[in-house]
């Protein structure tokens, strides 16, 4: 009985690992199309920092996504080699954490 309880627990944490996955992400490429409405219309940005940390926090994808979707920060080296290099080390931790 208690390894059918275990194995249950074993096969929802894959699931819950991609579903907070997708929603940093979503919220990743929101982060980005909000903050080029915001560059476009005059308004309060979000800070760098906050986009890139957005990124750091396993939103690369997203983040990458929105900056190529919304031609948003695409002209600065900061973002156009800092997020991929964030999804590459991240990228590599994932590998050495499976491994």
């Amino acid at each position: 009985m208690a390894d059918t309880a275990q194995a249950e627990r074993m096969e929802e944490k894959p699931m819950t690992w991609a579903l907070a996955f997708l929603l940093i992400n979503l919220l990743s490429f929101f982060l980005y199309g909000l903050d080029k409405w915001k560059a476009v219309h005059g308004c309060w940005r979000i800070s760098e920092r906050t986009l890139l940390l957005a990124a750091l926090a396993a939103g690369f994808a997203g983040a990458l996504t929105g900056m190529y979707f919304f031609h948003h920060k695409t002209r600065h080296k900061k973002f156009v080699y800092g997020v991929p290099l964030i999804g590459l080390l991240e990228l590599a931790a994932a590998m050495l954490l499976v491994l």
